[in-house]
């Protein structure tokens, strides 16, 4: 805390804070700031406040007395046993972008000036907070960061792919204990206070980096450790009662399930730890479940129902994180450990999902996948009761359908859809499963689109839509088909509703780029596109499509280094080599070029511009014929009418050159009836006409 509080920086803008996750779990740091900042804006500027709910309410429950839900979707209304959808591992940065969006706001219209957040225990931060440091330290102009940690530098704090990196103080950590116990919450994170040290140790919340109190905590007996655990438990759940029910006490993630965890009372520690998952599952906090998960595993009796709801909830996180090898592991124990039919087919759909949404086709075995989910379906057929039959063999079905798509048999995928929802209305409740239903609804209109049944497709996202219409991705997929179909201001709207809808969103204003970009508003894409990439530098579309942009501006570095920053993220893809191989060739380094193509054309011998763009570098330093090969090539991949008129144009040109007079009339003819007002193209046709 010294080497922090000793820097020569602007104001601190609130103490010091411990983001230890043992604390509050996921977004202590941020929490911590929400909390001093929260009160303050509601008074200067209530707006703001409101404009932010959703993250507000998502990194700091406490505060959701003071921050109504002004955007809520049916997923946070309905039971347990109908919550299906997991938030993508996604989600955290958009609230990490909204929590810094709010903060930048606070300082600019409530706290002018420049301040500095300190915080120490980095190393011990839940990633949340990770990804929050890294949003604020590259967002918010006015915000010093100054990060206190034993560890070297960390990877997760900066990578040339997230931007500069907030200053980080090295602390010693000569005098901390391996499992990181490293302070209270805020101001001064040791234990020097004269007195019970084993109590500081435990008032710190296992955090305290006094090696003695360490020391007098593990010498008290096994007994009178849990007796003091248990007291502290109960003081921090008397601090954090609040009158409304959907308040979370701010210890309810981190600091009480570690003490009840260590005291004497298993039924309550695992209610905690239960609590916890399960908060952390419905706001996509999947570190934090996987964690908790695991520690709530540890304590519960195998074969129970509570021990296989913490193992599914863990597995599904896990799955999400990609730790595949460990969430199969669960599934395993799952089987292993229970006779009931619904665990089976559970563990069975949910074994058959870690091939099935593999991110690496290569990596997926869609036979082994089958005949998991077969298994399921089995199973799930032979539930005795018809409601949670209808539900589970839908919910199966659907599973089924990704993997008939990932097969290439569209029709089989859509029938098993359309299975799901003949079950979903003859065997549920009127009002029942409300997510399922529009999770098929969107299911089947992804399916419809894309086997070109249009009209239908859109019906059944606008039923999507209708269930839910705070659910902002629907309106993304919905939007991208009215896009496809020419539909530019609803497409636009369609994605301007997402934004309203969701903390930041990148997918959002990437999408909108792409209708800019095909409207030939460059400015207004290229401004969209700068935002994707405030908003997640990682965005690799977002690169390559800036890239080609500023390409076509003459903005030539400003594309290389777009060029050189998606490279650094996928070295093979193919349109990023594309584009260095045009600049390369605009500044006359034909080499270069050459090679630049050669590596698109092997990363994607599909790539049509490729084709196309090496066949005018051949051209230009002498090659025709090589230029009427590649010429050929990106004819045939079909392009739109404008580009196939610029590739025959171009063809009978070099054909021409080659002295292959009758070839190159048919192209200029090709050329001229895909583009007749096209000047180039028609005195072309005139002089093969005149010569001929």
């Amino acid at each position: 805390m010294q080497a922090l509080r000793s820097l020569e920086l602007p104001p601190l803008v609130m103490p010091v804070v411990n983001g230890h996750r043992r604390l509050c779990g996921p977004y202590t740091i941020g929490g911590v700031v929400l909390r001093a900042l929260v009160p303050i804006a509601l008074a200067r500027s209530p707006g703001l406040v409101a404009a932010h709910d959703i993250e507000i309410r998502a990194a700091a429950p406490d505060l959701r007395p003071l921050v109504p839900a002004r955007r809520e979707t049916i997923e946070a209304r309905v039971p347990e046993a109908e919550r299906i959808l997991v938030p993508a591992p996604r989600r955290t940065l958009r609230i990490a972008n909204g929590i810094a969006e709010f903060v930048a706001g606070c300082l600019r219209e409530c706290l002018p000036g420049t301040w500095t957040l300190a915080a120490d225990n980095v190393h011990q931060a839940d990633p949340t907070d990770l990804e929050l440091l890294r949003v604020l330290a590259r967002r918010v102009e006015d915000l010093t960061l100054a990060l206190g940690s034993p560890a070297p530098r960390s990877p997760a704090l900066g990578s040339p792919a997230f931007g500069s990196t907030p200053e980080l103080v090295e602390v010693d950590a000569g005098s901390r204990k391996p499992d990181g116990h490293t302070g209270d919450h805020s101001e001064d994170h040791t234990c020097d206070r004269a007195g019970d040290r084993a109590a500081e140790y435990i008032e710190s919340d296992g955090t305290c980096d006094d090696p003695a109190a360490y020391e007098a905590y593990l010498a008290l007996p096994a007994d009178e450790r849990a007796r003091r655990h248990d007291r502290r438990a109960a003081e921090l759940e008397a601090a954090g009662l609040g009158a409304d029910p959907e308040q979370v006490p701010v210890f309810a993630l981190g600091a009480l399930p570690y003490h009840l965890e260590r005291g004497g009372d298993r039924d309550a520690a695992l209610g905690v730890l239960w609590a916890a998952v399960d908060h952390c599952v419905r706001e996509g906090f999947l570190d934090a479940v996987a964690e908790l998960g695991e520690r709530g595993l540890a304590l519960a009796t195998p074969g129970s129902d509570l021990w296989w709801r913490f193992t599914q909830r863990t597995a599904t996180a896990l799955a999400g994180l990609g730790r595949r090898d460990r969430a199969l592991e669960l599934w395993d124990q799952a089987r292993r450990g229970s006779e009931e039919p619904a665990v089976h087919a559970a563990a069975a759909y949910g074994t058959a999902m870690l091939d099935a949404r593999h991110p690496d086709p290569r990596q997926r075995d869609l036979g082994r996948a089958t005949g998991w989910i077969n298994e399921a379906i089995a199973i799930s057929t032979l539930l005795p009761d018809h409601r949670e039959r209808a539900f589970k063999l839908g919910f199966d079905r659907n599973g089924r359908a990704l993997i008939e798509l990932r097969q290439g048999r569209a029709e089989a995928a859509l029938s098993l859809v359309e299975s799901a929802l003949d079950l979903a209305r003859r065997e549920l409740p009127p009002g029942a499963h409300p997510v399922h239903r529009m999770v098929l609804y969107a299911n089947r209109a992804q399916l419809l689109a894309r086997m070109g049944r249009t009209t239908e497709a859109l019906d059944d996202f606008d039923r999507a839509v209708a269930i839910d219409p705070a659910f902002p991705d629907h309106y993304l997929d919905r939007g991208n088909l009215l896009f496809e179909l020419g539909r530019v201001d609803d497409a636009v709207a369609d994605y301007e509703t997402a934004m309203r809808m969701s903390p930041p969103l990148p997918e959002a204003y990437y999408n909108r780029a792409e209708v800019r970009l095909a409207a030939g508003e460059l400015e207004r894409a290229r401004a969209d596109l700068d935002h994707v990439l405030e908003l997640d530098p990682g965005y690799l579309d977002a690169y390559v499509n800036r890239a080609g942009l500023l390409e076509m501006l003459g903005e030539h570095e400003a594309a290389r280094r777009d060029v050189a920053a998606g490279l650094a993220l996928d070295p093979g893809n193919a349109h990023l080599h594309g584009v260095l191989g045009q600049l390369e060739a605009v500044t006359g380094r034909f080499t270069e070029a050459r090679s630049a193509y050669d590596a698109a054309l092997r990363a994607d011998p599909r790539l049509a511009s490729a084709w196309a763009n090496r066949a005018i570098l051949r051209y230009e330093t002498g090659d025709a014929a090589g230029a009427v090969e590649d010429l050929t090539r990106a004819i045939a991949l079909g392009r739109s009418e404008e580009d196939g008129a610029a590739l025959y144009f171009n063809r009978g040109t070099a054909l021409m050159d080659l002295g292959r007079v009758d070839e190159a009339g048919r192209d200029f003819r090709r050329a001229h009836a895909l583009a007749p007002d096209d000047p180039d193209i028609r005195l072309a046709l005139e002089r093969h006409e005149k010569a001929g």
